[in-house]
């Protein structure tokens, strides 16, 4: 009998490193409102969803990140020793670095270098699945490394894999900006039809005159496993960052008949690349579009606060910042204190509800709070329906609430509150 060898693929060994400004003048917004620690938390996250293993961290105070290198030469020299020592195949650093820092930094430490960007772009390139989300993702990586030519340097030419490898390929350096600016419009080119067909079927559901309610949160928030519980989907839910990148749509009808449709967006997460942004901007902005925004929020996650700003906050730049909105606490079941979830408040929305999709808990308080935020405005009638316009009686189920039916001899009356539209 033949032997069996089983083989398995090896993790990368990285290093995480990160720069804790002690000058408060000089801290960005997203530095103020949450601790190095938890940044790299997250990012040791994203490294592991994108199959790497980290072996070490360093964290550096200074007044101001070092243009040109991101860290101090003292700290590059501790840096090199841990890269020998842990064996490390490559350096993530916490930022966005600059085509400079990233030659100097490759130079010094003979290693690969990434930063948050790159792991964000290769995580969205290894989950992308549809044809609309590898071009979105092909697109965003483009315009990264369209600004990089000369700081990537020869990993230009990479043969070998690992982080920051998947999605387009890239080319030797001969592949300038002038081949790149090429392929970036033949790919605007092709995500404008499919951005047109998403407007088009906007439209048709827009005509349709069903309800639509948008679900978004910080990424692995539970927002797959919400869709799933509300509307039978099948949507991949999946403990990690950025599991499900395409945006679906399902519908669910209500106890009194009304219809609403939910569609999932894609995650937000601290520091989400610009180039992401402009990328995935139609699939975002599904909820511009829609009615109703349900923000979800992993209330385990005790730095749920800050989770919540950046999702205000991208929504704030997609210009989606008045719509009317119920947060909720997701994971509740995972939050023991009383005192915690009696903490669990979100004042800038319109209600906020605590469930856990996952042992299906809280549903009924959610659907009644959908239900009465879409329905405000609503008329209310009594009248009787001919038995010649029954129809009728379809759409009120369908767009309305139909308090009570009853049949007399001269037709249909109802008792019934129904969108200004129908009335």
């Amino acid at each position: 009998m033949d032997a069996v060898y089983e083989t398995s693929e090896e993790k990368e060994c990285v290093i995480l490193v990160a720069v804790e400004l002690n000058n408060t003048g000089n801290r960005t917004k997203n530095q103020t409102s949450t601790s190095v620690d938890n940044s790299l938390d997250e990012l040791q996250e994203l490294a592991q969803t994108a199959g790497a293993r980290t072996v070490g961290r360093l964290v550096q105070n200074r007044e101001a990140v070092h243009p040109g290198t991101y860290i101090g030469k003292g700290k590059i020299s501790e840096l090199r020793d841990m890269v020998s020592g842990l064996h490390a195949d490559a350096i993530i650093c916490d930022d966005e670095l600059s085509p400079a820092q990233l030659t100097n930094l490759q130079e010094e430490l003979s290693c690969k270098v990434i930063d948050r960007t790159v792991l964000i772009l290769d995580i969205f390139a290894a989950h992308a699945s549809t044809s609309e989300g590898k071009l979105q993702v092909e697109l965003a990586q483009l315009r990264y490394r369209s600004s990089r030519l000369i700081g990537l340097g020869k990993s230009l030419s990479r043969l070998g894999g690992g982080i920051g490898t998947r999605g387009p390929g890239e080319k030797k350096l001969e592949a300038d900006r002038r081949m790149i600016r090429e392929r970036i419009s033949v790919l605007n080119r092709q995500l404008k039809e499919l951005v047109q067909n998403r407007d088009t079927m906007r439209r048709q559901r827009s005509r349709s005159q069903i309800p639509a309610v948008a679900i978004v949160g910080y990424t692995n928030a539970g927002k797959s496993t919400l869709l799933n519980a509300l509307t039978e989907a099948s949507v991949l839910e999946e403990d990690m960052l950025f599991a499900t990148l395409d945006p679906t749509t399902r519908e669910r009808e209500l106890e009194n008949g009304q219809k609403i449709l939910f569609t999932d967006t894609v995650g937000f997460i601290s520091k989400l690349p610009h180039q992401l942004v402009q990328a995935f901007r139609s699939t975002l902005e599904e909820a511009k579009y829609a009615d109703l925004i349900l923000h979800v929020v992993d209330a385990s996650n005790p730095e749920y606060d800050f989770q919540m700003e950046v999702v205000y906050e991208t929504l704030k730049e997609l210009g989606i910042e008045k719509k009317p909105v119920i947060t909720i606490f997701n994971k509740i079941d995972q939050v023991s204190n009383e005192n915690d979830r009696a903490a669990l408040k979100d004042l800038r929305s319109d209600d906020f509800v605590l469930i856990s999709a996952r042992e299906g808990t809280g549903f009924g308080c959610l659907l009644e709070k959908i239900e009465k935020l879409l329905n405000e405005g609503f008329v209310r009638i009594e009248r009787v329906i001919p038995y010649a316009d029954a129809g009728q009686i379809q759409k009120i189920r369908r767009y309305g609430r139909l308090e009570r039916e009853e049949y007399r001899e001269e037709g249909i009356y109802v008792e019934a509150e129904i969108p200004p539209f129908l009335a």
